[in-house]
């Protein structure tokens, strides 16, 4: 919010900026005008696009995608009128170039390739359906009308968006649902998108044409910035780091490999299970501020510790280290000039990440003991020693083609894990997110391939009794068994409540080598100096 609002006023700030300079003297000394800015290099949002490291690891993996979506459920303004919603969604598609994505696909993934069509082309108008749910089941008609809006989508026409408004009627709040294909949106790009939803629908309600907020970096530009980056040596050296933690020993969780005609969406199974407020608040707040770190290094180190557990008790030895395939938002700021704040567009990235507690008691760690906030540092250090928060990675696998070879014949993690962080939930408000928004179902084709044996979508909800973290995990049942996913989830939450004790404790957490940059230290040598002095 505040890098948009100093845009908005005319300056330039980075995300980074806002957290390496957390005074308004030290921003106001890094900030820029807007107009000294611009870079040399021409941004040309309009045409095609190189797919980047994660649509090509869509294509690796298979199947039909027309219906690989996200979607969101809104309350809309009671007597919504369908000239201004029109206006509004038209005004999007015109200001998000990647709503206007055309997919050019071919039978082998290396033949993908993108284009976004001119201003002007996509009529909102054809993606708008209208359905009158006055005095009708409204749960219903949502689902209904959710998987159908999905099979309109057809990213090889260019149909990106379907948007379906419930209307109510004249007195009554109605909803909208907004189905976009993955190709055009990710989790960070709803929170540009709403807000803009929102102020686009409040000019066309005046009789005024929507003006949104500008841009910056478009998403054709970025995607040609990481394929030359894919060639770029120094990138090119990152090779050995994925190879060595690639080829280390990991704790198998299932048997056997996928099958992608067998192990498919429509196959896997699902639980979601929910941490309670009195956990969640202190695990989010005091555990990574005990230890300096972030809400990932919690939720991981506590993974890592379940998942030792967890195989220690089917009788297992041998490593404790897990492969993980770790998501993340993908905005790095590896390039100057460029500012994504407010581009949309699928720019996740997925990695693998090695978690090795290393040799260490479960017992004493489980319990909140001291092993507890060993295994914590080590796994801080691993997940921060990825370089570019594991940008690379996709780079390497997916757009170079001699490292890609390679890479191809490593280990592949059969676990992943995405925590898409915090979302405000209670009364539903105009323009914000519907309460029905559970009768929306698994969004995508159900005969498209599984990514991986066990994945994990962490989230928090914020409501007026407090924080919780919900956690769903879906798996392929033919390689691991209900009882054993249900066993390690519970395991994982009784690890999660271990970090809260025992980040309570007086001489809990402390600092590590990342947290110290400019200065060559172990983290003995960190904890004697903290011992020495404490304060």
């Amino acid at each position: 919010q505040l890098v948009s609002r100093a845009r908005q006023a005319g300056l330039i700030l980075t995300p980074r900026a806002v957290f390496q300079h957390q005074t308004v003297a030290a921003l106001a000394a890094v900030a820029m005008p807007a107009d000294e800015t611009r870079s040399t290099t021409l941004d040309i949002a309009i045409g095609a696009v190189s797919p980047t490291p994660i649509m090509r690891w869509l294509a690796e993996r298979g199947g039909p995608i027309e219906r690989f979506s996200q979607s969101v459920l809104l309350q809309l303004p009671a007597g919504m009128q369908e000239q201004h919603l029109v206006a509004t969604l038209q005004a999007l598609l015109d200001h998000h170039d990647a709503l206007r994505l055309r997919l050019v696909a071919d039978e082998t993934p290396d033949a993908w390739s993108l284009e976004v069509v001119p201003v002007g082309v996509v009529s909102a108008a054809s993606y708008l359906q209208r359905i009158d749910v006055a005095g009708a089941a409204l749960r219903d008609c949502i689902a209904e009308a959710a998987p159908q809006a999905e099979r309109r989508l057809a990213p090889q026409s260019g149909i990106m968006l379907q948007a379906v408004w419930f209307d109510a009627g004249p007195r009554a709040a109605g909803r909208l649902l907004l189905t976009v294909h993955h190709l055009a949106v990710d989790g960070v790009s709803w929170r540009i998108l709403l807000p803009d939803l929102t102020a686009a629908w409040a000019a066309a309600a005046r009789g005024d044409v929507p003006v949104l907020g500008p841009r910056g970096t478009s998403f054709r530009r970025w995607s040609q910035q990481l394929a030359a980056e894919a060639e770029n040596p120094r990138r090119v050296a990152e090779l050995a780091f994925w190879t060595a933690m690639l080829r280390a020993p990991s704790v198998p969780l299932a048997a056997g490999a996928l099958d992608p005609d067998r192990d498919v969406t429509g196959q896997a199974r699902h639980v979601t299970l929910t941490l309670p407020a009195d956990v969640t608040g202190p695990l989010l707040t005091q555990v990574p501020a005990a230890f300096h770190g972030g809400v990932n290094d919690v939720l991981l180190t506590g993974l890592a510790v379940a998942v030792a557990q967890w195989y220690r008790r089917q009788g297992r030895g041998g490593s404790t280290a897990v492969l993980v395939d770790l998501e993340g938002h993908g905005r790095e700021e590896i390039f100057a000039e460029l500012d994504l704040s407010r581009t949309v567009g699928w720019f996740t990235s997925l990695c693998p990440v090695r978690l090795d507690p290393g040799a260490f008691d479960v017992d004493d760690a489980m319990a909140g003991g001291a092993e507890l906030g060993r295994a914590f540092k080590l796994i801080k250090e691993q997940l921060h020693a990825l370089p570019d928060h594991g940008l690379g990675y996709g780079l390497l696998r997916y757009g170079n083609a001699q490292t890609a070879a390679q890479l191809d014949e490593l280990a592949r993690p059969q676990l992943s894990f995405n925590y898409l962080g915090r979302f405000a939930t209670g009364a539903a408000t105009d323009w914000g997110m519907a309460t029905e928004a559970d009768a929306l179902g698994v969004a995508g084709d159900p005969r498209m391939p599984l990514a991986h044996a066990l994945e994990i979508n962490a989230l928090t909800l914020d409501a007026a009794t407090g924080a919780t973290l919900s956690v769903t995990w879906s798996w392929a049942p033919d390689l691991i068994g209900d009882a054993e996913v249900h066993a390690l989830a519970q395991a994982w939450f009784r690890a999660l409540e271990a970090l809260v004790r025992h980040a309570a404790q007086p001489d809990a957490g402390g600092r590590t080598p990342s947290d110290l940059p400019l200065v060559a230290l172990s983290q003995a040598d960190i904890e004697r100096l903290e011992r020495a002095y404490a304060n």
